[in-house]
């Protein structure tokens, strides 16, 4: 189990370095814009999570939003939306049983990013809508086939913001249910 934690872990890790590196390139060779999360903003890049997780110590995904709309009517605030993915893994014994548990969420939310006076910090709350893929193992005496857990679709709430090193990355984080309890990150600006 630990080598195959290790080979996946490795492998998600350098997904998630090639999406960050590949987001920086095309953040630096796009036209100046400015600092913020404005209409047109886009983004990505890789999240990590913690807490609310099973048994795993972290999470590694990745993290892609787009602004799609203003709202006037709402505070001057803008609409934005999100998709983000996650993996995780873990294993567990009991006297000659061993089972290993496997979940990619997959989510979409809605994000209300709050109008604030400094460019450089971006609140926001969402919910959304996510698909979990579960998959497990199981090795041992008998035919068990159940592992507890299955793949299904799960609610996301949030409350989250960036802070704009640059204006073409900031520091990301969230937190509430859905995945992780807790997600850190650094998003790099598309345009």
């Amino acid at each position: 189990m630990t080598g195959s934690w290790n080979r996946k872990g490795a492998s998600a890790m350098s997904l998630i370095a090639c999406l960050a590196f590949g987001a920086q390139v095309a953040a630096a060779q796009a036209q100046p814009a400015s600092t913020g999360f404005g209409l047109g903003y886009t983004d990505i890049g890789p999240a990590l999570g913690l807490g609310g997780i099973g048994s795993a110590s972290a999470s590694f995904g990745g993290r892609f939003e787009h602004a799609i709309k203003a709202l006037p009517d709402m505070g001057n605030g803008m609409l934005g939306i999100e998709a983000g993915f996650d993996y995780y893994s873990w294993g567990s014994n009991f006297v000659g049983y061993s089972w290993s548990y496997r979940y990619i969420p997959i989510g979409v939310t809605a994000n209300y990013h709050f109008k604030v006076s400094e460019p450089k910090i971006d609140p926001f709350i969402g919910a959304g809508l996510g698909y979990n893929l579960v998959s497990c193992s199981f090795s041992g005496s008998g035919t068990q086939t159940d592992c507890g857990y299955s793949s299904g679709i799960y609610a996301i709430a949030r409350l989250g913001g960036r802070y704009f090193f640059s204006p073409k990355m900031a520091a990301y984080a969230d937190v509430g249910a859905g995945a992780a309890t807790l997600n850190l990150g650094l998003m790099f600006k598309l345009n």
